[in-house]
């Protein structure tokens, strides 16, 4: 969808530096902070005024370094200090920018106060007033309050949000977003929306790569370990940032480039960047609309990502069905439904031997590298792992169409598994080195429910079938098979099976029809 641009009413983003025609002290607890006849004062749209003192006019022994960083995007990074005073220490109290943006250079060094820190008084003249402009508004204010909410994942709102600062005459051509997220194989996500497509891409940063080159060298780097923000001109041969992302947009016509802290309410600093292609670049009035919005923008895209841990967290530790399971809020204790699966049960065999032999950490990685195999073929059939039990593996194919189906599916996960860790444990299948598995694999009713104590839940399969798979998967290893299948699964996928006559398993009364299959 294509924004059109509209002409907003609302008064422009302002950023101005002036003289302070009066001496200021600055006091608190008694203390003279600062006193001069040198003061500037910068006003700035929807901001209290703030005198800004020369470095030399300050009392610099009770400045205590902070490593607090914030980012204005026509200001620059904000450095910070404490406040060490005789009866109490008063936190990121005080603030300069050390280097600032070309609308701010006037302050260059310059110290200022919070307004609740100290008290401010004007020894000849007056102390400046705070302009009465009113508060910044436009449609992409109008959008963030009335319609945003609507865009149901990060990157439909990527999207959405580069079109409508578009229609706000915002020179946008290219809108990146980089969240941390809680994945097991990814560090972060990544949103990147461009103009000239208008289209999202949406990327994933593997754990791996926050060692790699192309990580360490980014502004995602650099704003996400709270040195602050980057805003620099792709089209000017000096500059204080030369990161390769930027050599890479500038040859694809970018002119002007911005990132800033996205920050969470947990304190974690997530990254959004802009890239115009206008000869101009962004003005004071672009960026002021967009920094004025980040509050709101930024709980947007939080909403989102916690949605989304949430969903991907669940489906980790607990499966795909029980995941949905507890997001549509099925999360009392004993809610359940009777579902018909083929079970199947998988457990390593020898554990024992080997976690004696091998060091902790070979065990666990070997242990891994197990569960991976176990539980792939179950995945990419669409079955469900339930659980890991020691060294042993619970899935379920639940019958959704037909009883054939089903335990077609969970035979051929079965046979991928047995020939998966014959090859993990050897590279070729053959000989003493290759990893030994026991499967049963049984046909039945159970009960796919939530149990456990009050404050404790699990998700998981109840019920004689999955006995009987647990039961023949023990069996395997009395027969010296990988493989055991009971009468109800042969009888849905009787091809290659080889009966095995009637045994009798444990805790299970009658003896029980079993087979087999060649691997």
């Amino acid at each position: 969808m294509q924004a059109t641009p509209i002409e907003s009413a609302a008064p422009s983003y302002r950023l101005a530096v002036a003289d302070v025609a009066a001496r200021v002290r600055a006091t608190t607890d008694g203390v003279v902070l600062a006193d001069s006849g040198g003061a500037k004062v910068m006003h700035e749209t929807g901001l209290p005024s703030y005198c800004y003192f020369p470095p030399a006019d300050v009392a610099e022994q009770y400045l205590e370094p902070s490593n607090r960083r914030t980012f204005c995007p026509f200001k620059g990074t904000a450095s910070y200090w404490h406040l060490a005073l005789p009866e109490r220490t008063i936190e990121n109290a005080v603030w300069s920018y050390q280097r600032p943006l070309d609308e701010a250079t006037e302050t260059a060094g310059y110290l200022a106060f919070f307004d609740d820190v100290v008290a401010l008084q004007a020894i000849d003249g007056e102390l400046p007033r705070t302009p009465t402009d009113e508060p910044i508004s436009g449609p992409l204010v109008d959008w963030l309050l009335l319609k945003a909410w609507q865009c149901p994942s990060a990157a439909e709102l990527t999207g959405e949000l580069g079109r409508q600062m578009l229609a706000a005459g915002i020179p946008v051509w290219r809108l990146g977003v980089g969240i941390w997220t809680l994945h097991p194989q990814l560090a972060g996500r990544s949103y990147t929306w461009r103009h000239d497509t208008d289209s999202v891409e949406e990327g994933g940063t593997p754990h791996g790569m926050l060692l790699e080159p192309v990580y360490l060298n980014s502004p995602v780097r650099h704003v996400s370990e709270g040195l602050g923000g980057v805003r620099q001109r792709l089209d000017q041969d000096e500059a204080e940032f030369s990161f390769p992302i930027m050599q890479t947009l500038r040859e694809q016509g970018g002119t002007d480039y911005v990132a800033m802290p996205l920050p969470f309410s947990d304190g974690q600093i997530n990254t959004l960047t802009l890239t115009s292609d206008r000869p101009e670049g962004f003005s004071t009035n672009d960026l002021g609309s967009v920094y004025q919005c980040f509050a709101i923008i930024s709980r947007y895209y939080e909403t989102l990502t916690l949605r989304h841990n949430t969903s991907v967290l669940l489906e980790t530790y607990l499966g795909r069905r029980s995941g949905q399971r507890v997001l549509k809020g099925q999360t009392q204790r004993g809610d359940g439904e009777e579902i018909r699966a083929a079970i199947l049960y998988c457990d390593l065999r020898e554990s024992t031997q080997l976690a004696a032999s091998l060091s902790r950490g070979d065990y666990l990685d070997l242990l891994n590298d197990f569960f991976e195999c176990a539980t792939r073929p179950v995945l990419s059939r669409g079955g469900e792992v339930l659980k890991f039990i020691g060294d042993a593996v619970l899935a379920a194919f639940p019958v959704e169409q037909d009883d054939g189906l089903a335990c077609g599916l969970a035979r051929d996960a079965a046979l991928e598994i047995v020939g998966d860790l014959a090859k993990l444990g050897n590279g070729d299948g053959d000989g003493d080195g290759a990893l030994q598995c026991a499967i049963g694999v049984h046909l039945g009713e159970v009960t796919f429910g939530n149990v456990g104590g009050r404050e404790r839940l699990d998700f998981t399969v109840i019920g004689s079938a999955a006995n009987l798979a647990t039961r023949l998967s023990e069996q395997c290893k009395i027969l010296s098979r990988p493989l055991l299948f009971s009468a109800e699964v042969e009888k849905q996928v009787p091809d290659g099976m080889i009966p095995l006559g009637r045994q009798d398993l444990r805790h299970i009364d009658g003896g029980q029809e079993v087979f087999t299959l060649e691997t």
